[in-house]
């Protein structure tokens, strides 16, 4: 069987034989600045930057640097398996796609390209309430991979309801609740420009095709978007979602349900004893609080909290390899990627969403065997000193 670590193999040999190199760099950590140089400066500017001056994602990158990966020898890892199970789910490594909206920003095909992407690589896509396609457009660009659902709760329960029969019908199976975004954050970049896709019905295609939604509208969103406009945005804001709304999903949802944006243990308890299976440890890429506590510094807190009752994801700051090794090590059971697959949609679309996987895959399983884990069963805290 292929390693993923083989994919430096074919670069080599198409650079020594042929020639050629990547068009896309194989340094994750630096293609956002390569994405730069293709993408609008309103899309560049919604897609990278973040709450407030960015402390949050600074803290993010810096909780990652915190930590070092403590290489073992002589321990036998030249078969290595790196695919596992998340709530049911099959998965050919523990990397799953972020649900990050509006992705027609990055290119035209969007999200459509990306859950393209995430099938051929065998990998889990989330799909975003805030997206430029909808439900059952994405479904069929999935084909046969495995895709879940992630729901920005609306104030309106027959729209809520009718999003979780819709993702059920296409077949998402375990659905993620973002907590942490119940309202935009204060995010200088969009607002300098004043740019706000949604009100411009660009990354609500879930609304404008939903049955519930446009049943509420007098005349339909074709013929009348300003009025869609106006009835999203007093859906989306929804600041009173509390542990008493999680009753209603359950009664309509009868797969695993994982709840993302939570840091504090506490948090995590309430969680799991309302039911959840899932915790995704995340601050939205430091796009919501500034000055908040980076994700990488909560997880071990949350693992600790539940990791016995619960799934424990991880997202938030993740841009190399050895960054997912870091989260794995510290109790997480799977990563979620953001950023960097937009800058590949960005430059190449598919491919370049590939690229960036391919490239994320090959450091994980090369950081891996290095390190001496063959496999991501061996890992655990041990595997990291911190600084």
């Amino acid at each position: 069987m292929a390693n993923f670590g083989d994919f430096q193999v074919g670069i080599y040999l198409d650079g020594m034989m042929n020639g050629t190199t990547p068009d896309l760099t194989t340094n994750l950590a630096r293609i956002e600045d390569q994405a730069r140089e293709v993408l609008e400066p309103e899309a560049m500017g919604y897609i990278v930057p973040s709450a407030g001056d960015g402390a949050t994602t600074r803290a993010n990158r810096e909780a990652f640097d915190r930590w070092r990966i403590i290489p073992r020898m002589l321990r036998g890892t030249a078969e290595r398996d790196h695919s596992t199970t998340v709530l049911g789910t099959e998965m050919a490594a523990p990397v799953m796609i972020a649900p990050v909206g509006v992705q027609t920003l990055a290119h035209p095909q969007g999200e459509l390209a990306t859950a393209r992407a995430a099938t051929e690589m065998g990998l889990t896509y989330i799909h975003s309430t805030a997206a430029s396609h909808d439900f059952e457009q994405v479904a069929e660009a999935s084909g046969a991979g495995s895709r879940w659902y992630q729901l920005y709760y609306p104030t309106d329960p027959d729209v809520t309801e009718s999003f979780l029969e819709r993702a059920k019908a296409s077949g998402y199976e375990t659905l993620v609740v973002t907590l942490d975004t119940t309202l935009l954050g204060w995010r200088p970049a969009d607002l300098d420009r004043g740019f706000l896709p949604f009100l411009s019905n660009v990354g609500v295609a879930n609304y404008l095709s939903d049955p519930a939604f446009r049943s509420k509208l007098d005349r339909s969103p074709e013929e009348d978007p300003g009025s869609a406009t106006f009835l999203w945005a007093g859906m989306f804001p929804n600041p009173g979602l509390s542990l008493a709304d999680l009753p209603f999903l359950r009664e309509r949802w009868d797969g695993p349900i994982v709840l993302k944006g939570i840091i504090h243990p506490d948090d995590a308890r309430a969680a799991v004893d309302a039911g959840v299976e899932g915790i995704v440890v995340s601050n939205h890429g430091g796009r919501q609080v500034d000055g908040a506590m980076g994700s990488l510094d909560a997880l071990p807190r949350v693992v600790e909290a539940v990791g016995d009752r619960a799934t424990i994801l991880f997202d938030s700051g993740i841009r190399t390899g050895t960054d997912v090794v870091k989260a794995l090590a510290l109790g997480a059971e799977a990563v979620l990627l953001g950023r960097p697959f937009l800058y590949g949609l960005a430059l190449d679309g598919q491919a370049g969403v590939e690229h960036v996987l391919r490239c994320l895959l090959a450091e994980l399983d090369l950081a891996l065997t290095l390190g001496g884990y063959p496999s991501i069963a061996d890992l655990g805290p041990e595997a990291l000193e911190r600084f």
